[in-house]
């Protein structure tokens, strides 16, 4: 199902179609090709997604996609900016997600601004750990340039998350995901950020599997439907269909559900469901109508960008 406003719109994307936009040698023929597969698969714009690695390796990779983005016109049409993803996380593990360890660090101005120039004015959002980012510095930078800042692999206190709103944070990035399986169980991440949800929009995952869907039809309502954004967290896997992918450095097993797993189902490594699929599940697993669920996945992500929705 497409939606009736044009298109979905995914704030964040890793990659598609076998493509892996955190890969070294991201080519313009991989470019295109990533492209080409979500335009298919009813896309009308994404913010590529760059994670967690050393700081000059992610502003290659932010320069590499900025080029290549520049030199094909549909890149440049779905293309809408580029989310950064980290290093500024949690290093503690759960928190951290399948993030690389040893690239983690406390947020720093500099830093930022390097990633910044990388990204040559196409950051729209930047994924950080309030507890990682002292003095909320960086945060304020951030959004005195006009970059949503979210929160995301984080543990952060409740003050901590209250003064980073006060700053200027402005949302939470996939709850539910980027936390430990056990935690507190009243006094944890996911219930600070509900409790606060009035003051954030927050982006879930919708494949059944990193959130089941009755606890995401409960985040849902607390959270304020109105306030709220679906996001594939996609991965190289995404549009392949299940099955074993070798993608980049990782060996991934996608089952029925679209989730990609380690090969030894430790651990998942993200997502490789659609956006179609997407609108599926919460039609008929988290009891959405088909507008609430085109609000979810294009009306609601467009405005947040401070676009229209596209054709």
């Amino acid at each position: 199902m497409t939606p009736s406003g044009g298109g979905y719109i995914d704030l964040q994307v890793n990659g598609y179609g076998g493509v892996d936009f955190n890969q070294n040698d991201l080519s313009a023929v991989d470019m295109h090709h990533a492209c080409t597969q979500l335009r298919s698969d009813g896309v009308a714009g994404i913010l590529a997604t760059i994670i967690t690695d050393h700081l000059d390796v992610m502003a290659d990779r932010l320069r590499r996609l900025v080029e290549l983005r520049e030199a094909d016109s549909l890149a440049r049409e779905l293309i809408l900016g580029l989310h950064i993803e980290g290093p500024f996380i949690s290093p503690v593990a759960g928190y951290r997600g399948a993030h690389l360890e040893d690239a983690v660090r406390s947020a720093e101005v500099d830093a930022m601004r390097h990633l910044l120039d990388a990204g040559a004015g196409l950051t729209k959002i930047v994924t950080l750990a309030p507890e990682q980012d002292a003095g909320c510095n960086v945060t304020q930078m951030l959004v005195g340039q006009g970059i949503v800042v979210s929160a995301g692999h984080t543990d952060a206190s409740l003050d901590q998350l209250k003064a980073a709103i006060d700053a200027g944070l402005s949302m939470f990035t996939h709850l539910g995901n980027g936390c430990p399986m056990q935690m507190h169980r009243h006094d944890n991440i996911i219930q600070r950020v509900l409790s606060l949800a009035g003051r954030l929009h927050v982006s879930f995952i919708a494949d059944g599997v990193h959130i089941p869907f009755t606890a995401l039809r409960n985040y849902l309502r607390l959270a304020r439907l109105d306030r709220c954004v679906i996001v594939t967290d996609a991965m190289a896997a995404a549009g392949l269909g299940p099955g074993r992918h070798c993608v980049g450095r990782w060996q991934v097993e996608v089952g029925q559900d679209m989730a990609a797993w380690a090969p030894d189902r430790s651990h998942l490594i993200g997502s490789a469901i659609t956006m179609p699929q997407v609108v599926e599940n919460l039609t008929d697993h988290v009891g959405l109508t088909a507008v609430e669920a085109e609000y979810l996945t294009a009306s609601y992500p467009a405005r947040l960008l401070g676009v229209e929705e596209r054709s």
